[in-house]
């Protein structure tokens, strides 16, 4: 599990503060279960690299971490696992086990998403839009006069119909 290697050779308030992070941190099942499989990789990986004990952490090891991570995963996945491992640290940190928090200065990949273009209309096809708004009910009875809020509103549904 999570607690042996890097976590157990710093000594016995490690492991306890280790299961205090999962057990009542960390409350989401599936938040926990994400954050176990990034520490633990992470445990893993330090133990590979002959790290002794949590204790020995750097930032530089944080951040060899993340870009070997860059080059095997999605941004996105990255970002939840330095995540993980920032939080962890920082519960590590409150506990009086480390200092500071190595990982507080790593920076992840950069990751935007964009959901679409916004559309823009000409001057013309605006025009047109506005145009076509009629000034007849549906029943054929003229319309009353367009109050303030109604003339964005009506714009923006008539915009809205065309897309």
């Amino acid at each position: 599990m999570i607690c042996r290697g890097v976590l157990a050779a710093a000594g016995n308030h490690t492991k306890t503060r280790t299961w205090e992070f999962f057990a009542a941190h960390i409350r989401n099942r599936n938040t926990r279960a994400a954050y176990i499989r990034a520490i633990g990789d992470f445990c893993v990986w330090l133990e590979q690299r002959g790290l002794g004990s949590i204790a020995d952490l750097q930032t530089l090891h944080v951040a060899a971490f993340v870009e070997q991570l860059t080059d095997e995963f999605s941004a996105p996945t990255v970002k939840l696992r330095l995540a993980a491992i920032r939080a962890f640290l920082d519960w590590l940190v409150t506990g009086g086990i480390l200092p500071f928090n190595p990982a507080a200065v790593v920076r992840g990949p950069k990751h935007s998403v964009k959901r679409g273009k916004t559309v823009v209309l000409s001057a013309a096809e605006a025009r047109r839009i506005l145009d076509n708004i009629s000034d007849v009910t549906s029943d054929g009875h003229p319309s009353e006069p367009a109050s303030p809020a109604s003339r964005t509103i009506l714009p923006q549904r008539a915009i809205s119909e065309l897309m």
